[in-house]
């Protein structure tokens, strides 16, 4: 077999070792792979869990594998680390946008701006993190054409190296708490501060149960960064707008629960409103005023 090789298909006998030292090391680590993935599912059944092993026990096959078959293929170079600074070299030039991403994913791995699960904005994308790869990770979008940052249903694919050129901004980690506000504006004839008063009592409804918990959470994140919310009650602000008063709520929820909470509180203002009668809600219109001659 060797003789016909070396005859009819021109491979040498040391190329012929390197392949198959090569294909028993890739074999070899597939195979190990497969058995350690294996012993893992049998001990875990938490799909996080189970999708850990599997990133961390990939990664590690690569880099073995690189670096065993690297030490075969490379005999005339002085060292590894001669090897892997030319290849380093090389890559940077002929193939940046992947050295690009790899240095992302490095920096994903190590200062952990995000981890799997997160809802997250890059640039102009924007939603949860459902996987992370060596050249990209993977986002469930949200927003877009839809509302209150919900999802689309769409999976995009960004590349790592955004994330070394693109604003990052995290939803969960540090603070998961964001402002939302519902702008509700009532007649200039309204009784706009019963109207106030309506919101103020429909917003503490709402949000009266998040107040402990976010003043832990505000005081975990502190340590870290500088946050400092002197209130974090709701509010409601009054400002004259073209047409009437604009009566804002500002308050506090988790992202994912924005739409849910909108909704909640709407229904309710509908209600309150509609059972007073000196609160009528604003709209443009315009108005005619005829005088009599004298």
């Amino acid at each position: 077999m060797r003789t016909w090789l070396e005859q009819e298909v021109g491979l040498s006998p040391v190329l012929q070792d390197r392949l198959l030292a090569t294909l028993v090391i890739v074999g070899g680590l597939w195979l190990a792979q497969r058995l350690v993935l294996a012993l893992a599912y049998r001990r875990a059944h938490d799909p996080w869990v189970r999708y850990r092993w599997r990133k961390t026990i990939s990664y590690l096959s690569l880099l073995i594998g690189l670096v065993l078959v690297g030490r075969i293929w490379v005999e005339r170079v002085g060292s590894l680390a001669t090897f892997l600074g030319l290849v380093a070299a090389g890559l940077a030039i002929a193939l940046k946008d992947l050295v690009a991403n790899l240095a992302g994913w490095a920096f994903i791995v190590w200062s952990r701006p995000f981890d799997i699960g997160d809802r997250v904005q890059v640039g102009s994308h924007a939603g949860d993190v459902i996987d992370l790869h060596l050249f990209q990770f993977t986002l469930n979008e949200i927003g877009n054409w839809v509302d209150a940052e919900q999802s689309t249903g769409r999976i995009i694919h960004v590349p790592n190296g955004k994330v070394l050129s693109e604003p990052i901004a995290n939803y969960d980690k540090g603070f998961r708490y964001i402002w939302s506000e519902i702008p509700v504006t009532v007649t200039f004839e309204s009784d706009w501060k019963k109207a106030k008063g309506i919101l103020e009592a429909i917003a503490v409804r709402h949000a009266e149960q998040l107040t402990e918990q976010v003043e832990k959470e505000l005081l975990e994140a502190s340590r870290r960064y500088l946050i400092a919310y002197t209130k974090l009650t709701p509010i409601v602000y009054v400002r004259v707008a073209e047409h009437g008063i604009r009566l804002t709520l500002r308050y506090l929820i988790r992202s994912r629960f924005r739409r849910g909470s909108e909704n909640a509180i709407w229904q309710d203002v509908l209600d309150a409103f509609a059972a007073e009668q000196g609160i009528d809600f604003a709209y443009p219109t315009t108005r005619q005023v005829v005088r009599s001659s004298p």
